[in-house]
């Protein structure tokens, strides 16, 4: 593993344990095994590490999602099913993304000391990309008569929402609860959304 690899991934495990503000770049050093020297030769500051950590994070999980787009919803059998079966899919935490979502939760309960530019970085690489992907087959889905959608990103959102049962107090739904969450999810996106409704 070359020396920027190696900060990048002591980076990522540094700020998913302690968080933006607590992760400091001597702790970042030795545990990526390198100098603080050489992480200053590769990005210009913390926030600049942040940045590529959170971006080169972001950017592995949504092509795993980008995939699962394709896979349920590039080409659809059974509407609702198929919806059924991305949102469970999608919703299902992503095998070696742990890391990544340790990260989204430090960047919610840390928003105010993150540099703005940081924050949009994540979400244009990661969330918004996932969220144009499913927003272009909504678009193609109206197209084929299946949805009624005049704004296919809005249509994106509301279908993420209900499909995520996040209850503010706890953050997300209970994995055994995951396929009646994301089928009563489903049921209300097509009941508003849907060509027969």
């Amino acid at each position: 593993m070359d020396k920027r690899a190696a900060v990048l991934a002591g980076a990522r495990r540094v700020f998913a344990r302690d968080g933006y503000a607590r992760g400091s770049i001597d702790v970042i050093a030795a545990e990526a095994g390198v100098s603080t020297r050489t992480i200053y030769n590769h990005f210009r500051d913390k926030s600049g590490l942040f940045a590529a950590v959170i971006q080169d994070s972001a950017a592995g999980v949504a092509a795993a999602q980008l995939e699962l787009v394709d896979r349920h919803l590039g080409a659809v059998d059974d509407l609702e099913n198929d919806l059924v079966a991305f949102g469970i899919a999608w919703r299902t935490p992503v095998p070696g993304h742990a890391e990544h979502s340790a990260l989204v939760r430090q960047i919610n309960a840390e928003a105010a000391h993150i540099p703005a530019e940081v924050i949009d970085t994540w979400r244009q690489t990661g969330p918004l990309a996932v969220r144009r992907a499913i927003a272009d087959r909504f678009a193609a889905f109206a197209a084929d008569g299946l949805l009624v959608v005049e704004d296919p990103l809005r249509a994106a959102l509301h279908y993420s929402a209900l499909i995520s049962g996040a209850d503010p107090s706890f953050r997300s739904v209970a994995e055994d609860d995951l396929t009646e969450t994301v089928t009563a999810g489903v049921h209300a996106f097509l009941h508003g959304y849907g060509a027969d409704r």
